[in-house]
This record gives C-alpha cells, sequence and structure tokens, in this order.
C-alpha cells in the first residue's frame, strides 16, 4: 500500500507561482512512474506531468514550459513547480503513483489563480 498526501496549493494571481510536493510512503526509486494530474470544475481528470522510472519526463502540452516535475529520492518527495500560472491552470491537482502496477492517488489539493 502506498499513501501519498500532496501540499503546496493556493489561491494565487496570474502570473505567479506555486510550488506543489506529493509526499509518498516507501521508497520512490522502485516506483514505476509519479506523476501529477489535476481535474477542472466539469471536466474530465488530466495528465500534467509524469516522471517515468526517475528518469524520463513528460507535459501536457497546455503546461511545457511552465511546470516542472522533479523528485527528492532521499525525501521521497515528487515536486511540480508551477511558473506563470494563468487561470486556466485552476483545479484540484492530483498526485499519482504506480507500483508494482497499481494506480495509487493522493487526497487532491486546490489550487486557484485569479486576479
Amino acid at each position: 500500500q502506498v499513501h501519498l498526501v500532496e501540499s503546496g496549493g493556493g489561491l494565487v494571481q496570474p502570473g505567479a507561482s506555486l510550488r506543489l510536493s506529493c509526499a509518498a510512503s516507501g521508497n520512490i526509486v522502485s516506483f514505476n512512474a509519479m506523476g501529477w494530474y489535476r481535474q477542472a470544475p466539469g471536466k474530465q481528470r488530466e495528465l500534467v506531468a509524469v516522471i517515468i522510472r526517475g528518469a524520463s519526463t513528460n507535459y501536457a502540452d497546455s503546461v511545457k514550459g511552465r511546470f516542472t516535475i522533479s523528485r527528492d529520492n532521499a525525501k521521497n518527495t515528487v515536486y511540480l513547480q508551477m511558473n506563470n500560472l494563468k487561470p486556466e491552470d485552476t483545479a484540484v491537482y492530483y498526485c499519482k503513483a504506480v507500483h508494482i502496477g497499481t494506480p495509487y492517488w493522493g487526497q487532491g489539493t486546490q489550487v486557484t489563480v485569479s486576479s
């Protein structure tokens, strides 16, 4: 069983930055992948960024150049650095881990971008 706890969300103005954290129970080095998804009201959950086997990364086109996913193996934590936030980035952000083929989700953290 893997437990994921997100933090770092909040209310910010357009153009601001936030860093989300996802702390995992267990050794994330052994995870197949970890990533961030988001779900806006009335929309489906979508992939934001993923880091696979601690090496390759993929990003949604809408966040490329603005968001960066990274990991700290010593802290078993994955981060999402979000710069130049836009109102359309408003959503609940979820952390996901895949371990031995099983997906695990965090409880989500709200990010609201508004002036």
